[in-house]
């Protein structure tokens, strides 16, 4: 049932929530499981895989069937955060590694409520005379307090989904900051659509970012090459560079440095 790709654990029992990180993997490659192949493969009882797989329905992971459960429907659900934060997530740690090695003192810019924009912001500790613009709350905590840290979170509606503040509450305040550059991850990259994402909210601030900002930087893994969501928030020609890992698609990496795409594989 498990690919060779897939972060099956070997050895030692897996904890709960490691388990759980690991159906959700399965869920997201293979879009079906059932309790009995599950139960087989992490060694546990059908009564845990079910506990497993009702708490994976409560994020919006998975949808419980007779004898299983299958994925959600991809563009019109989204995981949760907690589940999301590990799914590619020694890819999201080195692309988040070289965005902030990318930032310098003094900067203004801003950070999405993405999981690649937690692990970015984890590493902006030591920078001085920055400004942080971010509507996730998790990055807006993780900064707050450090000296030579300045955050600012755009008001808004709280996404339980993300973490995030959307709205258009947070667009006016956008509109009078000198925003140097934007670093957004994205559900999905084409070179007809550009950036894209699953939920209209995220979307609509996510445009007026980019419409504020001098620079896009969008922090994208390789599951997001080729991949198509709800609506587009950031059109090709205002990608100024993209940072995502060495398992991104070479023939789309050489074609979005061709389009003059600046492209760093972390």
């Amino acid at each position: 049932m498990a690919s060779e790709s897939s972060p099956m654990a070997s050895g030692a029992p897996l904890f709960t929530h490691e388990r759980r990180q690991q159906i959700a993997y399965l869920l997201e490659a293979q879009q079906r499981v059932t309790v009995s192949e599950l139960s087989r493969l992490f060694s546990v009882s059908e009564v845990t895989i079910r506990k497993d797989l009702a708490w994976l329905e409560t994020q919006k992971v998975a949808v419980r069937t007779h004898g299983g459960a299958v994925a959600v429907v991809v563009g019109t659900n989204e995981m949760g955060f907690d589940i999301r934060e590990h799914l590619q997530q020694t890819e999201k740690d080195r692309i988040g590694s070289a965005a902030a090695d990318s930032v310098q003192n003094g900067e203004t810019i801003f950070i999405d409520a993405s999981t690649t924009g937690l692990a970015m912001a984890q590493l902006l500790k030591t920078r001085r005379d920055l400004t942080v613009v971010t509507n996730g709350l998790r990055s807006g905590m993780t900064l707050v307090g450090l000296p030579g840290i300045s955050v600012l979170i755009p008001g808004g509606m709280l996404r339980e989904e993300s973490f995030s503040l959307v709205g258009t509450w947070g667009t006016a305040v956008l509109k009078q900051i000198h925003i140097s550059r934007a670093f957004l991850g994205a559900r999905g990259f084409t070179f007809n659509e550009g950036l894209t994402d699953v939920n209209g909210e995220e979307v609509e601030l996510k445009r007026a970012i980019v419409a504020s900002a001098r620079e896009v930087v969008a922090i994208i893994d390789h599951s997001k090459w080729g991949e198509i969501a709800l609506a587009t928030f950031c059109p090709i020609e205002r990608i100024k560079m993209i940072i995502t890992d060495v398992n991104a698609p070479d023939a789309m990496v050489a074609q979005a440095r061709s389009m003059g795409i600046e492209v760093l594989m972390a």
